[in-house]
């Protein structure tokens, strides 16, 4: 890769392990100045560590529209901009839905959508000035929806609408807006499900074929920012190879 990403300054949500944590390590090692944001302030001083103190931590919950804002304001107070936003954030609780918990169907909502929406909100001004990329994690569960996934399939394929309507409103205005969709990738994601029928089978497919590793996702959203400031790389579809769908 390049040095396009030399001294432009990333927010990551949901940094505190997983694809956000090597997205954020990723950034580092392309000379971004990376504001790392979560609500394990312990997982993110482990992060900092890692990084030899390249990147800085910010306490944050998104589904708090207040945390959301004051985190974009500590990052360009601290750097003085905002390049890149890494909506990140998320969670995964699968479960039919004649026995869904509809606390968590409210909970993946405001984490998975909603968050992403505080964060695109609070940072766009500074998007709009630095002519900036907001990337989206989301998943393959935005493109095909299964069964036991009814809730998390909505907020991700809610995510690619939101993305779209953004990227129509601000791409004239010089911002890039990416969506990447990860399939099955080997992060703590799989344990949230408190459905022992779903956690079963992600075990079962996951023990089955060759995951994708966080790494494996924090390349496709490198590639995707650090293109030149006229190529918008769109989407970006990353499935473990074993898998055919």
């Amino acid at each position: 890769m390049g040095t396009s990403l030399e001294g432009k300054v990333a927010l990551v949500t949901g940094a505190s392990s997983g694809i956000g944590r090597a997205i954020s390590l990723a950034l580092v090692a392309e000379g971004a100045r990376v504001v790392a944001g979560a609500r394990r302030t312990d997982r993110l001083a482990e992060l900092v560590a890692a990084s030899d103190g390249r990147v800085t931590a910010v306490d944050l919950d998104v589904t708090d529209r207040a945390s959301a804002a004051r985190a974009v304001a500590t990052t360009v107070a601290e750097h003085g901009r905002l390049d890149l936003l890494v909506n990140n954030a998320g969670l995964m609780v699968n479960a039919p839905v004649a026995t869904a918990d509809l606390d968590e169907w409210e909970r993946m909502i405001g984490t998975n959508l909603l968050g992403s929406m505080f964060m695109a909100h609070a940072a766009l001004p500074h998007l709009l000035e630095s002519k900036g990329t907001l990337v989206q994690v989301s998943s393959t569960s935005g493109r095909v929806a299964s069964p036991t996934a009814s809730a998390y399939s909505a907020s991700k394929f809610g995510i690619a609408a939101f993305a779209e309507s953004l990227r129509l409103e601000v791409t004239a205005q010089g911002v890039r807006v990416v969506v990447v969709e990860p399939g099955f990738t080997a992060t703590e994601l799989t344990s949230h499900a408190t459905d022992p029928a779903s956690r079963a089978m992600a075990d079962q497919l996951a023990a089955s074929i060759r995951t994708l590793a966080p790494e494996d996702i924090a390349n496709a959203v490198v590639f995707a920012a650090a293109q030149p400031h006229h190529v918008s790389v769109g989407e970006i579809l990353v499935r473990p190879t074993d898998l055919a769908a």
